[in-house]
C-alpha cells in the first residue's frame, strides 16, 4: 500500500531581489479552491491558488554557482555583541497589525492554524561562537538504532488542518495511522563505516478527523483514561510486524545529511537546482524531502517530513506535503521477537491532540544553538559539493525574545488577507513546520516541538541565493519562567 499522494500543494514565487537575472529568489504563491490576492501589491508578489501537477522531473541538481563563508568566522566579542543586540532592541518597531477575522463557529473558534513568523530580537549574548567536534558516525548510529513505536499524521501545507492519509474499505477517510519503526546500522562494504536501514510498517485508523474539531458539534464523546477518544483501537490490537510498508530506505555518512549528537538530525540536498530555465530544461521540476528529526530524552523524537517542489528553475517553490511523526524508542533492533515490544504505546494520534498557539511561544527564552555551515571551496564552483566538503561545527548562547508575528490569521477567512507573510503551521502536540523566505532571500525549512515543561525545540535548514545549503541549526530553548529581570 502505498502512501496517497496528496492533491493541495502551498507555493512560493517573488520577483527577483538582485539585479543579477542568474540568482533565485524565493518567496510566496498557493493552492487549489481559495483565491488570495494582495491589495496592495508593492513589490510584486502575488498568491494565487492552483493544484498540484504530477510530474516526472530529474531530480539531478544544476551545477553550483556560488561560494559559501563561514558564519562566525570572525573575531567575536562578548562586549560588542551585547551592545549590537542593545541596539537592535532600541530600533522602533511596526506594531503588529491583526488582518482577517478567526472563525464564527465550530471546534475551531479562536484558535491559528497558520500564521506569519514570529518577530525575534537578540537580547543578550551569552556566550558567543565557539567551535564543536563534529559528531561520531558511529555514536548517531547507535542513537537512531532501534525499534520504534510511534504515531503518524499528514496535513494541509496550505490550511495547516489534517488531511486524510488513506481511503479505507469502507470509502471513508483515515486520518490517523500507527508506524512500527526498525532501524539498524549494518557494515558498509565500500567505505568500512555503517549504513543506517530503516523499514516502517504502519496501519491507518480514525475516521472521525480531529477531535478538537468534531467534540463540539457531538452531543458526548467517550475517552479512556488517557483522554483518547473510545472509538479508537489500540496499537496494540494491530500486528504491524505482519502490516504494510510505509517506507523502507537506508542513510549513510552523505553529503546533505548534518547530525547531532543526540539522535537528531537534519536530511535534505546539498544543492537546490535554482537558475534561468532554457528550451532543455523548462520541463524539470525537481522535487526533494527535507526530513529533520528532534529527539526529547533520548526516547522519544518528532520527524517533520515536507515534500517541496522546485519549478521554472527554482523561482515556483510548491509544498506538496507535510508529514508528522513522533515515535518512542521500545528496544534494540535485535530484540525485536522479545516481549519487551509488547510496551504499551504512550502516544496519543495527533488528531487528539491540542494545538499550541502563538502566545504559549512569545517571550524571553535562553537559547543554545548549535550550527554546522558546509564550507565549499573553489572546486565546487564547477563541481556538485560532496564528501570532501568540509562541515564546520558551532555553538553558542542567548537570550531572545519571541514576539507575536504581524499576521495571525485563520483558515478558511472571508476578508482579502496578506498571504506572503503566512508561513507557520501550527500543529497538533506543540508541533510548528515552517517554509519561510527571509528579507536576504535565504529559504528557511524550519520544525518546532514546544513541551508543557517550557522546552522548545527547533532545526532549520537554511539555502541561499545560489541554491546551496548554507547552513543547519539545531536548537534548544527553556522560556524564562520569572515575570521580572533578575537582580
Amino acid at each position: 500500500m502505498q502512501t496517497p499522494f496528496l492533491h493541495l500543494c502551498k507555493t512560493f514565487t517573488v520577483s527577483p531581489l538582485l539585479p543579477h537575472s542568474n540568482n533565485l529568489s524565493f518567496g510566496f504563491h498557493n493552492a487549489p479552491i481559495y483565491n488570495f490576492r494582495r491589495a496592495n501589491d508593492v513589490d510584486g508578489r502575488k498568491v494565487v491558488a492552483q493544484s498540484s501537477k504530477s510530474n516526472d522531473g530529474n531530480n539531478r541538481p544544476a551545477g553550483n554557482k556560488g561560494k559559501m563563508t563561514l558564519k562566525g568566522n570572525k573575531e567575536n566579542i562578548w562586549s560588542v555583541d551585547n551592545e549590537m543586540a542593545e541596539k537592535e532592541k532600541r530600533k522602533v518597531k511596526p506594531k503588529g497589525r491583526r488582518r482577517g477575522k478567526r472563525l464564527g463557529g465550530g471546534g475551531r473558534k479562536g484558535r491559528v492554524l497558520v500564521s506569519g513568523t514570529m518577530l525575534i530580537e537578540i537580547e543578550t549574548v551569552l556566550q558567543t561562537q565557539e567551535p564543536v567536534i563534529k559528531p561520531i558516525w558511529r555514536t548517531f548510529a547507535s542513537s537512531v538504532s532501534g525499534i520504534w513505536k510511534g504515531v503518524g499524521a499528514v496535513f494541509s501545507p496550505i490550511t495547516a488542518e489534517m488531511e486524510p492519509i488513506e481511503i479505507g474499505k469502507k470509502n471513508e477517510n483515515l486520518y490517523d495511522c500507527y508506524t512500527l519503526s526498525r532501524i539498524e546500522a549494518v557494515p558498509f562494504f565500500s567505505g568500512g563505516s555503517s549504513e543506517i536501514q530503516r523499514r516502517v510498517n504502519w496501519v491507518t485508523l480514525n475516521p472521525h478527523g480531529e477531535f478538537f474539531q468534531s467534540v463540539e458539534s457531538k452531543d458526548e464523546i467517550l475517552v479512556d483514561q488517557s483522554g483518547v477518544d473510545s472509538r479508537l483501537p489500540k496499537f496494540e490490537s494491530f500486528d504491524l510486524k505482519a502490516s504494510d510498508v510505509m517506507e523502507e530506505d537506508s542513510m549513510v555518512d552523505e553529503p546533505g545529511l548534518v547530525y547531532f549528537e543526540d539522535g537528531s538530525y537534519s536530511r535534505g540536498p546539498v544543492i537546490i537546482p535554482v537558475g534561468e530555465m532554457s528550451e532543455s530544461n523548462y520541463y524539470l521540476t525537481p522535487t526533494f524531502k527535507f526530513e529533520q528529526c528532534l529527539v526529547k530524552g533520548c526516547h522519544k523524537r518528532l520527524r517533520v517530513v515536507h515534500t517541496i517542489e522546485f519549478a521554472n528553475g527554482g523561482a515556483d517553490i510548491q509544498i506538496m506535503r507535510v508529514g508528522v511523526y513522533e515515535e518512542q524508542w521500545v528496544s534494540p533492533s535485535n530484540y525485536e521477537e522479545q516481549s519487551e515490544n509488547d510496551a504499551p504505546l504512550e502516544l496519543k494520534p495527533f488528531s487528539q491532540r491540542k494545538r499550541t498557539q502563538p502566545s504559549e511561544l512569545t517571550g524571553s527564552w535562553k537559547v543554545f544553538e548549535v550550527s554546522a555551515t558546509p564550507i565549499y571551496g573553489e572546486e565546487d564552483k564547477f563541481e556538485q559539493p560532496g564528501e570532501n566538503t568540509p562541515v564546520v561545527y558551532l555553538c553558542t548562547e542567548v537570550l531572545k525574545r519571541r514576539n507575536l508575528p504581524e499576521t495571525s490569521v485563520s483558515f478558511r477567512e472571508e476578508e482579502m488577507i496578506d498571504m506572503q507573510d503566512v508561513s507557520v503551521m501550527w500543529l497538533p502536540g506543540g508541533v510548528t513546520a515552517y517554509v519561510d523566505v527571509k528579507k536576504d532571500g535565504v529559504l528557511c525549512v524550519g520544525v518546532g516541538w514546544y513541551s508543557d515543561e517550557g522546552i522548545n525545540l527547533v532545526m532549520e535548514r537554511d539555502y541561499g541565493l545560489d541554491g546551496n545549503l548554507k547552513e543547519v541549526r539545531s536548537k534548544s530553548e527553556v522560556k524564562r519562567r520569572w515575570t521580572e529581570e533578575p537582580k
